[in-house]
């Protein structure tokens, strides 16, 4: 048996039926009807619809620095300052109290400026642990001390025979009745 041969047998989709559903339905023949759907597969990925033609197109990688050479974008702005000296290029008050904002547009512009003074994932603004609740400001600053300090191992054999030097020596209860 050929392919074509089996898909011929076995039910698919709709479009195999032809106009046979729709003449069910305005023929009022239910019982026609629920035999083709049920004879039709459950898995609605078959159905025609589904069946898009696969076109291969080889995948463009573009880099950031493309799209930025392309656009005529200026360099992209750092998460975080690499240096403590960086700290400067943040003073723009003298800008601002001038009025020259069209200046202070142009250099950040130009020279973008990190938008974070750090990029440390795990650090976590005091102003956002001031809203928590002291459970959780207590929590997170004995994580921080844990972390720092390694914990000492745990010496079981020691402890099961404290353990059982103590149940050894303890007076015998009397069982009250």
């Amino acid at each position: 048996m050929t392919q074509d041969a089996l898909s011929n047998d076995i039910l698919v989709h709709e479009l195999q039926l032809g106009e046979q559903l729709n003449e069910s339905v305005h023929h009022a023949r239910r019982s026609d009807f629920s035999l083709l759907l049920a004879m039709l597969t459950d898995d609605v990925r078959a159905h025609s619809q589904f069946k898009l033609p696969l076109s291969q197109t080889p995948e463009k990688n573009t880099t950031s620095e493309q799209l930025r050479k392309y656009f005529q974008l200026p360099n992209e702005a750092p998460l975080s300052l690499k240096n403590v000296e960086d700290i400067s290029r943040y003073n723009q008050a003298g800008l601002v109290e001038n009025h020259q904002f069209e200046l202070l547009r142009l250099t950040n512009t130009l020279n973008p400026k990190p938008l974070a003074f750090r990029d440390d994932a795990k650090h976590i603004s005091q102003q956002v642990m001031s809203n928590t609740s002291l459970y959780c400001q207590q929590k997170h600053q004995d994580k921080s001390l844990a972390q720092a300090q390694p914990r000492a191992d745990f010496n079981a054999k020691a402890w099961l025979a404290a353990v059982q030097t103590t149940i050894v020596k303890a007076p015998l209860m009397e069982a009250v009745a």
